[in-house]
């Protein structure tokens, strides 16, 4: 076969498409890290530096900060990437770009700033919005979820230790433990978004010099500056020291909240996947779906895959993070640059196709309560076991020849289920047994699955109404949008 690529084929289809963006994530978090939004905010950010400079006394015309406000999104990137093959440098492209649209401001852009006054604040702004939109859908998941929880709030299922049958629990009961972990997510977003602090007006190394100079060594001027500048960006502080960049370590927190979401969600989808192997559940699956190219009669759980997927890369990114972090020397080293264009946009792109899934996936889950139930009735009479012992013994029976008896049939039921691959007959041994004469009236209500999930229903029921529904009602502006976001799921 020829190996060689033809000159001129396929020539649309030649350059690597990041899967993220082309088949997964969302336009709104895509615009959020997108070029467009990135050099728009630049332009905003000089033109807030320029307006607070001309506040405080600064010489800077009105017609100056007109033609800026006039052109922030009038923005030629092809004469931006010109100026920066020419300069070797990105900022002073777009410092170029901006003036030529807006001439007579051309004097005063960037006044007194160094590149990491665009771009660490940007990134910051980035940050902000993309965690708002985190939020939101983890918040709409959440709400998701109560709906099935609240729906199988007591319908009892085998619950699993060591991935071995325990004690009954309920499918509502189940479904509240991924809320819980969703719910502790959403209190590190929302810290993350309460305390994110902007860059703010900082200086080469972070000593604020130029601007004191530019102040004529007002130090009252060069906070006030700080302050206005964070104001009209719409955050209420800066961070209070720094080098020449804010300091990495929020980067690393944010990726670790963002992981943390991974976390949680990897669970959830886990769980779905191991029960979609028991035919307990099933995510959705749409009229044409295929499952397999060669097994056409299988439901694969291929969202739930995908989920846990992507859940696995995110979670590796806080050690890039970390790593980035301890190893900016000083005031600042360059080599935070790259690696932080990848897995901040990525993180967030990745965490929002995620959470657009697990809200797929927990809208249309299906249940199937006669293979759950059968699950149980499975184990069941050996739980019921220590219930009959107890009240044969209150009608006067000898507790240890009921152990004994006990013990032997359910050895010789385990070997019918184990050895013969037959239904569990432990039950019908007990019923014929004279030893439980006591109880063979009233066996079949003993083993009702609902006696033996203690306050399942209960525990659903307190938690909705004590850690849910405050949330939900905080945010119930977020759940207005009635469809779950569109996402290639």
């Amino acid at each position: 076969m020829d190996t060689e690529f033809p000159d001129g084929a396929l020539p649309d289809h030649q350059m690597y498409e990041h899967p993220l963006v082309k088949r997964y994530a969302t336009k709104e978090m895509s615009f959020v890290w997108s070029p467009a939004m990135k050099f728009t905010t630049w332009r905003k950010l000089w033109l807030a530096l320029a307006t607070a400079e001309q506040e405080l006394g600064i010489e800077i015309s009105d017609e100056q900060l007109e033609q800026m406000r006039a052109n922030l999104y009038n923005v030629d990137f092809d004469f931006a990437d010109a100026k920066e093959r020419e300069f070797r440098h990105d900022v002073m492209g777009h410092v170029h770009a901006f003036g030529e649209v807006a001439p007579a401001a051309m004097p005063i852009i960037h006044l007194g700033a160094t590149s990491c006054y665009v771009g660490d604040n940007t990134d910051l702004i980035q940050i902000r919005d993309a965690l708002k939109l985190i939020q939101r859908k983890l918040v709409k998941a959440i709400g998701i979820l109560k709906k099935f929880a609240v729906q199988y709030r007591d319908l009892p299922t085998l619950g699993f230790t060591h991935y071995q049958p325990a004690q009954l629990t309920t499918v509502g009961k189940r479904a509240t433990l991924w809320m819980q972990d969703l719910l502790l997510d959403l209190e590190r977003v929302n810290h993350e978004i309460d305390s994110l602090p902007m860059r703010g007006v900082k200086g080469t190394t972070g000593t604020q010099a130029s601007f004191l100079e530019l102040f004529d060594g007002d130090h009252e001027k060069v906070k006030a500056l700080n302050l206005r500048v964070c104001e009209l960006m719409g955050f209420k502080r800066a961070i209070s020291v720094s080098g020449q960049t804010y300091t990495r370590k929020i980067d690393y927190n944010v990726m670790s909240v963002l992981s943390g979401i991974a976390q949680s969600t990897y669970k959830m989808c886990g769980d779905i996947r191991l029960l979609a192997n028991l035919k307990e559940v099933e995510e959705p699956f749409s009229k044409t779906q295929i499952g397999s190219s060669a097994m056409a009669y299988k439901r694969n759980p291929m969202r739930s895959e995908r989920v846990c997927s992507i859940a696995r890369y995110v979670m590796g990114l806080p050690a890039s993070a970390a790593h980035t972090h301890a190893n900016q020397w000083f005031e600042r080293t360059l080599d935070d640059s790259a690696v932080r264009r990848i897995i901040l946009p990525e993180g967030f792109l990745a965490v929002d196709v995620i959470l657009n899934l697990v809200a797929n996936i927990a809208d249309g889950l299906h249940v199937w309560p006669n293979v759950v139930k059968s699950h149980v009735m499975a184990e069941l009479p050996f739980m019921a076991t220590e219930v009959i012992l107890m009240e044969c013994v209150k009608a006067g029976g000898d507790r240890q020849e009921l152990h004994e008896a006990i013990r032997v049939h359910s050895m010789a039921a385990g070997a019918v289920v184990k050895g013969e691959g037959k239904p569990n007959d432990l039950l019908e041994r007990i019923a014929n047994d004279p030893v439980f004469t006591h109880v063979h009236a009233q066996l079949e209500n003993m083993i009702d699955p609902i006696l033996f999930v203690g306050r399942a229903p209960e525990q659903v029921d307190d938690f909705l109404v004590e850690e849910v529904d405050p949330i939900l009602e905080q945010y119930e502006s977020l759940l207005s949008v009635k469809s779950v976001d569109g996402v290639n799921v």
